[in-house]
């Protein structure tokens, strides 16, 4: 198994008011896809305006990055919400991007859950249905983003049902569990930081379609887009490995919107 075309993605636009967060200057001109924080988590209004400014000029393509409103823990912390609550929070994060992104003559093109939510959809399919059945609602052409490995079959079920495309997602810089879930972040080892074993690992399931564990076990894993998280001190230099690692292999950049 070998790919030719693969998305990389990153986490951007998660700065608020005077605080800065990531490497957004850096990191947006060297990836195909940017999920934009859209003010729950992370980010504020002039940082989405920015934020979308900045992906349009370098070309690359726009997705909403939703989570729970919960600045104060970056949206890591699971909240206790209906599926309706979360309908809500998903169509308000979303409409707001949009809004945004058509002042520029824009589309957005993706929909990608937030840290707690997003882990929270890879244990509760039903989850994945209600973001797919907004997505639907909204704009029927959205992709929706999911972590590859686990619940593969249920969440391309979910993106059928509701007439959505689904990205699944490989993260170059976070340690796997042998059942294809990552590993917890309050576990050592969680990040990946030296940049060099990213692009090894990124490259070996790229190539084979398989991925090391944290338990030195392989797994198969097949993706269509790569994420390395702008938070990352090591952004910027995993960024650019992991760019030469696939160019060099043969692989071409692109959105997903181009090929799936």
């Amino acid at each position: 198994m070998s790919l030719n075309r693969i998305d990389l993605n990153s986490d951007v636009g998660e700065s608020f008011g005077y605080y800065k967060m990531g490497l957004d200057e850096e990191i947006i001109p060297l990836i195909s896809s940017a999920n934009i924080a859209c003010g729950f988590h992370a980010g504020d209004p002039a940082v989405m305006r920015r934020t979308v400014s900045l992906a349009s000029e370098n070309n690359v393509a726009l997705g909403a990055h939703p989570g729970f409103p919960d600045l104060v823990g970056f949206g890591r912390r699971r909240l206790d919400a209906s599926l309706g609550e979360i309908k809500d929070y998903v169509t308000y994060q979303v409409g707001a991007l949009q809004a945004f992104a058509a002042s520029v003559g824009l589309t957005l093109q993706h929909v990608k859950p937030h840290g707690a939510l997003y882990n929270m959809a890879v244990a509760n399919p039903e989850i994945w249905g209600v973001v797919a059945e907004t997505m639907a609602a909204i704009d029927s052409r959205l992709i929706l983003y999911a972590l590859s490995g686990l619940e593969r079959e249920a969440v391309l079920a979910i993106g059928a049902k509701h007439g959505i495309r689904v990205a699944f997602e490989f993260f170059g810089d976070r340690a796997y569990n042998a059942d294809g879930s990552l590993v917890s972040r309050n576990l050592p080892g969680a990040v990946i930081h030296d940049h060099h074993q990213v692009a090894e690992r990124v490259l070996k399931m790229v190539k084979e379609g398989r991925v090391a564990c944290i338990d030195g076990t392989e797994i198969e894993l097949s993706a269509d887009t790569i994420c390395v998280h702008g938070d990352n001190p090591s952004a910027l230099a995993l960024v650019k490995n992991i760019r030469e690692a696939i160019q060099d292999a043969g692989v071409e950049i692109a959105a997903p919107a181009t090929f799936l």
